[in-house]
């Protein structure tokens, strides 16, 4: 018998890492759109890749998204999200139900060229700070204000917190 999901049931997808990621960016699950495309932050009006752009000094924006990636990994970004799976209905965090958890701590195992954590928001940051304390994961943490177009905070001011991240990653492009 095959098992029915709910319609609101949703997943997260495999992570975005290799052995030289050095700045792992987690957000909290993917939204509608992302979902539909299979793809991290598909959301026109999400700033993800803007702001990641900044960070390492490409323009991310113009690539395909397979190129996006590949730059990710030549720059040591990583991506993942907190939430395996929750019931939601729509893309709002705050509408985020029954969660399971992402194994965080074992990905991080994996990641021998780790620095640090960065959480896209405040909802990434309060899940999986709680799951990284829990398993005894000590690793330095950077949290981020939501790329998200509903965190309705000035671009620059997110963009400002962001490039936090270049001492991580070792970047020194301008901004």
């Amino acid at each position: 018998m095959a098992t029915r999901t709910a319609p609101d049931l949703k997943r997260n997808f495999a992570p975005v890492v290799d052995a030289h990621t050095r700045v792992l960016i987690l957000g909290s699950l993917p939204g509608e759109v992302s979902l539909a495309h299979q793809q991290y932050y598909a959301h026109p009006q999400n700033r993800f890749w803007h702001l990641v752009g900044e960070v390492i000094g490409v323009p991310l924006p113009s690539l395909r998204y397979d190129a996006r990636l590949e730059v990710l990994h030549t720059h040591g970004v990583g991506l993942w999200d907190v939430v395996a799976e929750a019931h939601r209905k729509g893309s709002l965090d705050s509408n985020i139900r029954l969660h399971a958890g992402s194994d965080l701590a074992g990905l991080i195992d994996t990641l021998p060229a780790l620095r640090a954590v960065a959480f896209n928001g405040g909802t990434a940051a309060r899940i999986g700070q709680r799951a990284l304390a829990q398993r005894g994961v000590t690793m330095p943490v950077v949290v981020l204000p939501s790329s998200s177009p509903a965190y309705t905070i000035p671009y620059a001011t997110k963009r400002d917190a962001w490039l936090a991240l270049r001492d991580w990653l070792g970047t020194t492009a301008s901004a």
